[in-house]
Formats: C-alpha cells, sequence, structure tokens
C-alpha cells in the first residue's frame, strides 16, 4: 500500500494526528488509539505542559523513576534519581553505594568549569593581517558588542571568559574560527553562548568591513558558515573516585582481596588499550550518567557525545575510568567531562526534574556535575565488580526475570515461584520458558 504524504499535519489537533496516523499507517486499528489515549496525563494542564515540550506530540513516552539510596558523596548522604529502562542499573548502583558507605564514600573534584563555542568562517588573504586585526581592534570588539547578552551571566559570576583567533587553514583551505570559552554558572548555557556567538559573526563581517586594514577583495572573501556552541566540553571536568585498603575489598563472592583488587585493576587496563572492551566499559558508565542527567531534565546526547569525544582525545577510544592499587591502596577514579544546567530548560517546568533537583538539596550545576560523575563510577564499579567475581548475567538476568514473565503474562503467584526458583540459580531466557511450561501444565 502506498502512503501519501500529508499537507499541514502540525496544525492538525492531537486527536486528528493520531486519527490520521491510525487509518494511514494501522489499518484504522482502535487497540493503537488506545494506546496513545492510555497515556496521555489525567491532569489536562500537565498534559498540555507535556505537549509544549516538543512538536507534534500525540501522547507521554514513560520511563521507569527510580531511587538509589545510600550515596555518600563528599561526607552527605544522597538519593539519587535515575530515570532509565534497562534492568539492573538502579540495583547496581545503588549496591556500590552500599559497598563505599563504610569505606568514606565517593569523593568529587570539579576540575574547571570552562565551556566552548565557535564563530567558523573563511578569509582569503593573509593570516597574519587577520590576526594582527584581531588582537588589535576586534576581540576588543567582541567584548565590547556583547555586553547587552552577557550582562545578567556577569552579574552572576560568569560570562565570556576569552576569545581567540584560530588558524585552521591547514586543514581547510581558508578556515579560521573565533574560537570562545564561558562560564554560564548554574544553567547548561547554550542559549547564552549562541546568542553571543551570533554576535560574533555579525561584529565580524561588520569590523573587517569597516577597516581599512584589508582591501576590497580579501573583505568580499570573509563568509561566516555558522556559530553554535561545541558539546566538546574537556575543560569542564568534574573527577569522581574511591579508594580503601585493598585489605577491604571484601567481597559477598568470597574472591579474596588481593584477588579482586588485581582481576579489577586488569579489567580495567584492558578497557584502556582495547576500543572493543572499552566500548561495552563507557557504555556502562553512561547507564548511570544518562539516567540522572535525564532524572534532571538534562540533556544526555550531548552527555553522551562528549563522553565518548573525550574517551577519544589522544587518538584511540580508551575507557573514562582508571585504577591504582600502591602502595596497598586500590583507588578507583572517573574524569568525566559534562555540561549540565540546573536552571532554565525543563528544571523550571517538568514537574519530576522539580522533585529530582529538591530531592538533591537543589544543588548547583557543579555539585549536580559531582553527583552525577558518582553515579557514572558507581555503576561502572558494580559492572567490574560483577565480571571478576560471579559474572554479569547474574544479577543482570535475575532483574531482567520480570521482564521476561511479563511477555509472557505471568501472574504474581507464577513470578513468585520463579522468584523462589532461581533464588540459586542464573536466569536464562530458554530456562524461565522451559519452568513456566511444566507450570502451567500442572
Amino acid at each position: 500500500m502506498k502512503h501519501q504524504p500529508i499537507e499541514g499535519f502540525s496544525k492538525l489537533s492531537k486527536q486528528k494526528k493520531i486519527d490520521w496516523l491510525v487509518s494511514t499507517y494501522l489499518e484504522g486499528n482502535q487497540q493503537y488509539t488506545d494506546i496513545l489515549q492510555q497515556y496521555w496525563n489525567d491532569n489536562a494542564d500537565l498534559q498540555k505542559l507535556h505537549e509544549e515540550f516538543s512538536e507534534n506530540t500525540i501522547s507521554n513516552f514513560y520511563m521507569p523513576y527510580g531511587i538509589a539510596p545510600n550515596f555518600l558523596i563528599d561526607g552527605e548522604l544522597k538519593a539519587i534519581p535515575m530515570a532509565v529502562e534497562e534492568s539492573s542499573v538502579v540495583a547496581a548502583a545503588s549496591k556500590s553505594a552500599k559497598f563505599w558507605l563504610d569505606k568514606g564514600g565517593f569523593r568529587t573534584t570539579v576540575i574547571n568549569e570552562k565551556k566552548l563555542g565557535h564563530t567558523h568562517f573563511t578569509f582569503n588573504g593573509e593570516s597574519v593581517k587577520l590576526q594582527s586585526f584581531f588582537n588589535h581592534i576586534l576581540k576588543q570588539r567582541l567584548f565590547d558588542d556583547t555586553e547587552d547578552i552577557t550582562k545578567n551571566m556577569r552579574s552572576r559570576g560568569g560570562g565570556i571568559l576569552d576569545i581567540e583567533l584560530v588558524d585552521k587553514t591547514a586543514q581547510m583551505q581558508d578556515y579560521y574560527q573565533i574560537k570562545a570559552s564561558f562560564n554560564t554558572k548554574d544553567s547548561m548555557g547554550a542559549n547564552f553562548i549562541n546568542s553571543c556567538l551570533e554576535q560574533f559573526g555579525k561584529t565580524l563581517k561588520k569590523e573587517v568591513e569597516l577597516s581599512d586594514k584589508f582591501t576590497q577583495e580579501e573583505k568580499d572573501s570573509l563568509r561566516v558558515i555558522m556559530n553554535i556552541l561545541s558539546n566538546f566540553t574537556p575543560d569542564c571536568i568534574v573527577r569522581a573516585e574511591v579508594s580503601c585498603k585493598i585489605e577491604d575489598l571484601i567481597d559477598d563472592s568470597g574472591i579474596a582481596p588481593e584477588e579482586f583488587a588485581w582481576k579489577f585493576k586488569q579489567a580495567v587496563n584492558i578497557a584502556e588499550i582495547e576500543p572493543y572492551r572499552a566500548t561495552t566499559h563507557n557504555k556502562g558508565i553512561m547507564n548511570g550518567v544518562d539516567a540522572v542527567v535525564i532524572a534532571t531534565g538534562n540533556d544526555f546526547r550531548a552527555t553522551e557525545a562528549c563522553a565518548h569525544t573525550y574517551a577519544s582525545k589522544d587518538g584511540r577510544y580508551t575507557s573514562l575510568t582508571h585504577c591504582s592499587t600502591d602502595n596497598g591502596i586500590f583507588r578507583f577514579w572517573l574524569d568525566l567531562p559534562i555540561s549540565v544546567g540546573v536552571v532554565g530548560g525543563l528544571t523550571n517546568l517538568h514537574p519530576l526534574v522539580k522533585f529530582s533537583l529538591a530531592l538533591l538539596g537543589k544543588p548547583s550545576a557543579t555539585e549536580l556535575m559531582s553527583i552525577i560523575a558518582v553515579s557514572g563510577l558507581a555503576q561502572n564499579f558494580a559492572a567490574l565488580r560483577s565480571l571478576v567475581t560471579t559474572g554479569i548475567q547474574k544479577g543482570h538476568m535475575k532483574m531482567h526475570l520480570f521482564n521476561i514473565l511479563n511477555q509472557f503474562g505471568a501472574t504474581e503467584a507464577e513470578k513468585q515461584h520463579f522468584v523462589n526458583y532461581f533464588k540459586d540459580k542464573t536466569v536464562s531466557h530458554h530456562e524461565v520458558i522451559a519452568e513456566l511450561e511444566k507450570l502451567r501444565n500442572k
């Protein structure tokens, strides 16, 4: 069946959008209409708010919202909110929190808060002349012309930190950048940074045109391509770490502390040198990071892109976490580049985001950076702990058990049977199906 394009879809009411989708793509099946309507919020005002977050909204897509308690972070006990659908993420984080609770907990250091943005342009002229013009005239003009934009941010202690001209002509013909660094305090700052950069582009064109230092041909060659922040923030970074005496690494699997420390460090070293392992290793870190980023209304796509770029900054993809076992001390740490905000965006709009930030004690942006990094480190510790002791499947599949049972419509009595059945066994999809058939045949 060939489908025809639709004009004016965005102008249709929510119900008419649904009716068109179901009739066009789903053979008019009422159950799909019911599914979409089922997840509308009963509170009409709240539903309207959700619909205004994004375009062409026809329903809400919910994710589990869980809590990982008992996180001792820089001497304060926290309960961390996590929005995530993957089995065992919240449980693993909670287990790590409990493990480190009596060993001093997690410690964090915000290493820097600098964010970056660029005006990308081409110029066919003398590089030395352009650099001199930038140093003596343009740089100050860029600060001057953005004073109105930066006024409020400067009053909060932030603003533009520095501006420099970058010659990229060795990589691309006639290509230059105006590279600016920013401190956006408690906001993520995307709109602020982009507003400054767009003014940079205008000022650049204006000042070059007015200058008597360039020929008309050079002036005509200047073309601003785009003005945009970078989600790569290698100078906006937080470190989260844990440490204890190796002899205190007592694991409930029965492995000796020295053996545990050795295997754990080897696992981290493998992720540092082997990209195939590093990818999965870092994905586990981001399980913890993304869950808190989403729960606090921040941009997990930017967080992911930045983390993986940082993992490749030295020309090969490597682990974001590191481990040492020197002088009888086990130390495990994560350096995470991350840019988040606690004002603006969804932080004052989404009810659960407001709850999350309140639960965390209304943290500053730097405090939230620390909490998110701790969640990532805890998740990675839990995964590696399982891998070097009992194996990943024992804990993961036990958490996945209910997903399998729900697929087959298991009753509460059947679920309880399986909890007992797998108490001392590793869960497998095949074993669940076989036992369920036996149970139902009885």
